[in-house]
């Protein structure tokens, strides 16, 4: 397959029947959900679980989501969804890029791109990310380019 980026973490996924619109393809929240979804299990995986959040007090909280719908899914189908850390400033900043491929075909269906703020859980203010926030996600960080 062709990811845009080296070394992906993937979710893998089917197309459930509760997830098509009335134009018979896959509603765009539904993109949405798998993007979360995706997010939270490499964070996750890295060993940053709403546990360890709260526990710090700090979570990274979306700032802005950029979704480009590129071609639709349907009920049925498998396809597989990467993330990417592209950014961490190491004070407030991280961003994630996306990419969801149909393998079947090797068709990109959606590219996006979430940048998230690190906020106080307990206030909900801004505040500098913790030093192992920093640690794990610049673990993984990679550098981007530009999507063809």
């Amino acid at each position: 397959m062709q990811w845009d980026l080296p070394s992906p973490y993937i979710l893998p996924i089917e197309v459930k029947a509760s997830a098509i619109d009335d134009y018979g393809h896959v509603n765009n929240t539904e993109y949405l959900r798998w993007i979360e979804a995706v997010s939270w299990q490499h964070s996750a995986e890295l060993g940053l679980d709403l546990a360890r959040y709260r526990e710090l007090d700090r979570g990274m909280a979306v700032h802005r989501h950029e979704l480009d719908y590129l071609a639709p899914a349907f009920v049925g189908e498998h396809l597989e969804l990467a993330t990417w850390i592209v950014a961490c400033d190491g004070r407030l900043m991280l961003a994630r890029r996306f990419q969801l491929l149909r393998p079947d075909d090797g068709r990109t269906l959606l590219r996006a791109r979430t940048r998230f703020a690190c906020i106080e859980l307990s206030s909900g203010r801004p505040r500098r990310m913790p030093a192992e926030y920093v640690a794990r996600y610049g673990s993984v960080l990679i550098e981007e380019n530009d999507p063809s």
